[in-house]
């Protein structure tokens, strides 16, 4: 265990301890030579005494250290003290996915459609450079304030794997989202990673994963058995198109499953586009998890034999097999020729039984109510199926038409699909004033409803710290008096505070006066201090204690550093009398 203020490689200088796994401790670290925070992973237990790992850790987080995505973690150095392995990666103030499930439970539809598309993004560019993360699970994905997600452990994920090491900690956080085929002891492809991700969104929006057990080997059973349960049934208002890609990305045949990362991708971010697509059947068996083998044709390789070689036995056995032959024949003449005779007479009968069907005209019902146009069709002689469909202009319940169309002649007892409107799903305006935007942009897009934002000034930014996300405006205004729909594809606009930020004034850009002038127009308190140096002009803006880019708040300080030159002093020899002037005053 490192301690605070310990140095790794005289440069990594140790804060706080941050976490503790069974694989490696976690510490948060200050690069001394980029003054820059970042989180240093030491390697903990047998790992640090196994050679074969420890090359394979080098070298999987040195490929790692390749990869640039906004949604993987950086890594920055890999390297061994004292025998210490670190790896040093990019500091991320948030939490882990693990960490917000235990927090909130089950996530929003909006919100697990935005972490996913992230997690396939970053994933997909990391297969697109040929490597498989392998251990893809809440503990390994950080998601911050702002909902950044990054997918971490990369290095650590694959040597492990690679190495086939065990710790029972990392087992069993890992066996809920192991896929069928390394449960089955078979190696890890792209589709692997597609697995755990499909698995992973199942948690997200249901809260818990799909397959528990006592141990180890009772959940990889199930993942290898089991059908994964069906979130509609738990939540029937998340849509076919979201459960649809949950059910291909964790297929147990890897055949049924995404070919890639980014197909999932591409899914995810038109899902809530396609509310009207059927379940998912899978094309290849579910239990098919072996490798088919390809069984030799033996009769014929036998067959080539006996011609390559014939014998006088052979050419015995021939005769005996045509003369048995000929014999055979005749029960199959006679079959077909009792085939062909039932095919006419059918024939026959379907002719003479047409005469008496009757056809009818499908009705004209649309307009009517449901209940009428049922009445109306069964007394046509035909049979009916009802379906929904949406409709703003229609009112529910009001028949849209049928398949096929009134005027269409049909068979008497055909059955009929009457087409009725279920009228437009919508939201009821309401003045959002006073909320925080991201609560009521997923409450919007969850309908479908467009959502923008933008900025608006305020009078008084202090008013506002810590309140960056509240809406004060919002497009289409509300008006309590009158009723207002919000249907899907409509939008809305909300405007949050814009909040004027310090602006850079160090070296010839501002003048102490403009500076002044600056902390007057936004009420700051202006702490002027001096430093002597001859290197820039009297007067010029050293250092600023705000950041550009800061809001600015009324009330605060702004403290600026000003260069003035260094005081002229008088040479200490001209002080002291010279024997020259001893000699003058001895005189006078």
């Amino acid at each position: 265990m490192l301690t605070r203020g310990q140095k790794i490689n005289d440069r990594y200088e140790i804060i706080k301890t941050i976490g503790e796994g069974g694989m490696a401790n976690v510490y948060l670290a200050n690069d001394t030579i980029l003054d820059r925070k970042v989180a240093i992973k030491v390697l903990r237990g047998d790992l640090s005494n196994d050679e074969k790992f420890i090359r394979r850790f080098k070298r999987e987080a040195l490929s790692v250290s390749n990869l640039s995505h906004p949604n993987i973690v950086e890594v920055y150095d890999v390297g061994e003290e004292e025998g210490n392995y670190y790896i040093v990666m990019e500091y991320i103030d948030g939490k882990t996915l693990k960490q917000l499930l235990q927090k909130r439970g089950a996530l929003t539809l909006n919100e697990v459609i935005d972490i996913m598309s992230q997690l396939t993004d970053g994933l997909a560019h990391a297969h697109e450079a040929y490597i498989i993360h392998r251990d893809i699970k809440p503990q390994n994905i950080m998601i911050e304030d702002n909902g950044l997600v990054k997918i971490t452990d990369f290095g650590i994920a694959m040597a492990i794997n690679s190495t086939q090491l065990t710790q029972t900690n990392s087992v069993m956080g890992s066996v809920h989202y192991l896929p069928p085929e390394q449960a089955n002891g078979k190696g890890s492809t792209v589709k692997s990673d597609i697995y755990s991700l499909g698995i992973l969104m199942y948690e997200l929006l249901t809260g818990t994963v799909p397959f528990k057990g006592d141990n180890a080997v009772e959940i990889a059973l199930k993942h290898m058995k089991e059908k994964i349960p069906s979130i509609r049934k738990q939540n029937p208002t998340i849509p076919q198109s979201i459960e649809n890609i949950i059910l291909k990305a964790s297929a147990k045949n890897p055949k049924n499953r995404y070919d890639t990362v980014r197909e999932m991708h591409n899914d995810l971010i038109t899902a809530l586009e396609r509310t009207n697509d059927k379940r998912l059947v899978y094309e290849y068996p579910e239990n098919d998890l072996e490798e088919t083998k390809v069984v030799p044709n033996l009769t014929k390789e036998i067959k080539k034999t006996m011609v390559d070689k014939p014998t006088d036995t052979e050419e015995n056995d021939s005769s005996l097999l045509n003369e048995k032959n000929e014999k055979n024949k005749l029960p199959i003449i006679l079959a077909v020729v009792l085939l062909v005779i039932l095919i006419a007479l059918s024939g026959v009968y379907l002719l003479i039984s047409n005469r008496n069907i009757k056809e009818v005209k499908v009705p004209n019902v649309v307009g009517l109510t449901t209940d009428d146009a049922i009445e109306k069709i069964e007394k046509a002689g035909l049979k009916y199926t009802t379906k929904g469909e949406e409709n703003a202009e229609i009112e529910e319940g009001i028949v849209i038409r049928t398949e096929p169309k009134s005027g269409s002649t049909k068979t008497k007892g055909s059955t009929i699909t009457i087409v009725e409107s279920t009228g437009k799903e919508y939201l009821l305006l309401e003045d959002y004033t006073g909320k925080n935007y991201y609560e009521i942009k997923g409450l919007l897009e969850a309908k479908n409803i467009k959502v923008e934002m933008r900025t608006k000034m305020v009078e008084n930014a202090s008013a506002y710290e810590d309140k960056e996300d509240l809406i004060i405006a919002q497009e289409p205004e509300y008006n309590s008096e009158e009723e207002k729909k919000l249907f899907s594809g409509d939008n809305v606009v909300l405007y949050i505070p814009e909040v004027d930020v310090y602006p850079d004034m160090v070296g010839e850009k501002w003048t102490i006066d403009q500076a002044e002038d600056f902390a007057k127009k936004y009420h700051l308190t202006i702490d002027k201090s001096y430093k002597e140096t001859e290197e820039v002009e009297e007067g010029t803006i050293l250092k600023q204690n705000r950041e550009p880019g800061d809001p600015i708040y009324n009330g605060y300080t702004l403290k600026v550093t000003i260069a003035k030159k260094p005081e002229v002093k008088e040479p200490v020899q001209d002080l002291i009398p010279t024997d020259e002037n001893k000699d003058e005053e001895k005189t006078n």
